[in-house]
């Protein structure tokens, strides 16, 4: 469960993150890193894809300038992924809503 957001950090389940992160049904991986900072590529999701999850959010930063180009979002969609991509602040939200009855992963940029 995300217990807060605000540009630059976030906590989940009562713990403080200030890198990027991907919020797994049993686990957070900090320190995300992708290709390009603000342009989301397939190959900064292969953890996500291994994890199988019905639903990926997508946290696009504080002001939503990450980019989820459309060959990443017809990737997900062949693997039978459902995408939902939004400004972090909003993100969190779907997340803790969704996770109460679907398999969720998010991927969350936390500044810009």
């Amino acid at each position: 469960m995300i217990d807060s957001y605000d540009f630059g950090h976030i906590v989940i389940d009562g713990k403080r993150y200030t890198t990027d992160v991907i919020i797994f049904p049993e686990r957070v991986m900090d320190g995300w890193w992708r290709r390009e900072g603000h342009r989301l590529h397939i190959e900064d999701l292969g953890s996500v894809v291994q994890e199988k999850p019905e639903v990926l959010v997508v946290g696009t930063g504080y002001s939503g300038l990450m980019q989820v180009p459309s060959e990443v979002r017809e990737y997900l969609k062949s693997k039978g992924i459902e995408l939902i991509a939004q400004n972090t602040r909003e993100a969190c939200t779907t997340y803790n809503r969704l996770i109460q009855s679907r398999r969720t992963v998010a991927a969350l940029h936390l500044t810009c």
